[in-house]
């Protein structure tokens, strides 16, 4: 029901809950891991700027590579969707939470390799799972929802709150907040927060290995509708 094609606000709110938990935990345990916030572009964009203005030229180029990363990311998600959309409709959406366990899994692996190639390597890996997630419940929900995206949740949040204090302020003028909307932008960002915290208890205990469950939790998610896959790619 969470992957399937035929979509629900409700299995759509239930399935970004997850992903966010998910987001929030690998986003903190990347902090731990790495000394980076993988989810954060902003900050990768800001990085990249401040440090072509003081010439800090390796530092720019780590900046460019997770944001490269990301949007990498982001496209394959959407190649992987439109793909399956020719090929295996019921697999659509299954296809990239699959994909993203397995990397998140290859994620876990970055303890394995030493020194600065190994950090660069884990670096983007985790940016590019962070862009696949994200592009993948932006198509699932119609651009309703973002997941790694606690900027524009909490900016939302804002806005509801605003509606309600002015509508409180002036009654009967039509404006009011939109409730459901309000819990499931909560419901996101206290799951964000909330695997955050497990998250980075995770990684500060047993390091990479931690994404291991994160990795088994997209994977099942995906790999029974992956399982009924019938049909034949065809590249034409």
């Amino acid at each position: 029901m969470l992957v399937a094609p035929s979509r629900s606000p409700g299995s759509d709110a239930v399935l970004a809950t997850i992903l966010a938990a998910i987001a929030g935990a690998a986003n903190a345990g990347g902090f731990f891991a790495l000394g980076q916030y993988t989810s954060h572009m902003t900050g990768y964009l800001a990085a990249l700027a401040d440090n072509i203005a003081i010439a800090n030229l390796w530092i720019a180029v780590i900046s460019a590579l997770a944001v490269s990363a990301f949007v990498a990311g982001a496209g394959f998600s959407a190649i992987l969707i439109n793909w399956a959309r020719g090929y295996a409709v019921r697999q659509q959406y299954a296809l990239p939470m699959v994909v993203q366990g397995a990397l998140l899994a290859c994620f876990s692996m970055g303890g394995l390799l030493t020194g600065e190639v190994g950090r660069i390597f884990s670096l983007a890996c985790l940016c590019f799972i962070m862009g696949m997630q994200n592009a993948t419940i932006t198509k699932i929900s119609g651009a309703r929802i973002r997941t790694t995206h606690a900027t524009g949740m909490l900016t939302d949040i804002g806005i509801e709150m605003g509606r309600a204090a002015y509508g409180r302020l002036r009654p009967g003028c039509g404006v009011a907040c939109d409730r459901h909307k309000m819990r499931i932008l909560l419901q996101l960002v206290g799951a964000f927060l909330l695997g955050g915290i497990f998250g980075a208890i995770g990684f500060g205990l047993v390091g990479f290995l931690f994404s291991i469950p994160l990795a088994a939790a997209l994977i099942a998610l995906g790999l029974p509708d992956l399982l009924k896959l019938s049909a034949i790619p065809r590249w034409s």
